[in-house]
């Protein structure tokens, strides 16, 4: 996810840095290496030493959190870039009454206005892995599509951007696209020419935070004995 031109910049005041034991859980992940001992996960399935089973596990905690948080990065970036927006905006015709993360209330593009809708897909369920191990970001383009049907009733009148990342780094093309677009806009706003690098930086360091938070979920909560 992050700019490949760029290196991370761990930098507090600019919410990048990352705590320890969120750093060694997205290196283990990342490596496949053992990061706990095998456990039962609450869910019944069976953790393995690698700890990934916690980032797609159906009872994984901070997923409604991680969802907030992004789409919170996102609506704070179109503010500062001069389009202002609601999140979940209310009443846009959906046959099934569901709404997307956001809509900008000026035009975005074409005269059309932004909704965008957001995903985070595990780049290792055993659903991805076989596409996910052939073609980086395999994960993510299978959701952004599923995105891009769910909407298409909308497409007509809006300008829609699905946005699916995937727990080990990869978005989608057109949602990276939109990223560095969005970047650009902040940067002619503020004079930073670092602004699409933080934004990037920003997105990947909330997806590690709570990568952290889902495997942690995998533990049993142990009753305190007084």
């Amino acid at each position: 996810m992050q700019e490949p031109s760029r290196p991370w910049t761990p930098v507090t005041t600019c919410g990048l840095r990352l705590d320890d034991e969120a750093v060694r859980i997205a290196v283990g992940l990342r490596l496949g290496t053992g990061i706990c001992e095998p456990h039962a996960c609450p869910c019944g399935a069976r953790v393995t030493a690698d700890g990934a089973h916690g980032l797609s596990c159906g009872l994984g905690p901070g997923r409604i959190a991680r969802h907030a948080a992004l789409n919170d990065l996102i609506s704070r970036s179109l503010t500062r870039a001069g389009f202002p927006n609601i999140k979940e905006p209310p009443g846009l015709s959906r046959s099934d009454g569901r709404r997307p993360d956001g809509l900008t209330l000026i035009p975005w593009r074409r005269g059309r206005s932004l909704i965008w809708d957001s995903t985070v897909i595990d780049t290792v369920a055993p659903s991805y892995l076989q596409a996910t191990s052939a073609s980086a970001g395999a994960a993510a383009e299978v959701a952004a599509t599923r995105k891009n049907a769910k909407y298409t009733q909308l497409a007509g009148t809006y300008f829609f951007v699905p946005l699916a990342f995937e727990t080990m780094g990869p978005i989608n093309s057109n949602g990276m696209d939109f990223i560095k677009d969005l970047g650009r806009l902040v940067t002619q706003t503020t004079g930073d020419p670092k602004e699409t690098s933080y934004l990037f930086q920003r997105l990947s360091v909330c997806i590690q935070r709570f990568n952290a938070v889902a495997f942690r979920g995998t533990f049993e909560q142990q009753e305190l004995v007084e």
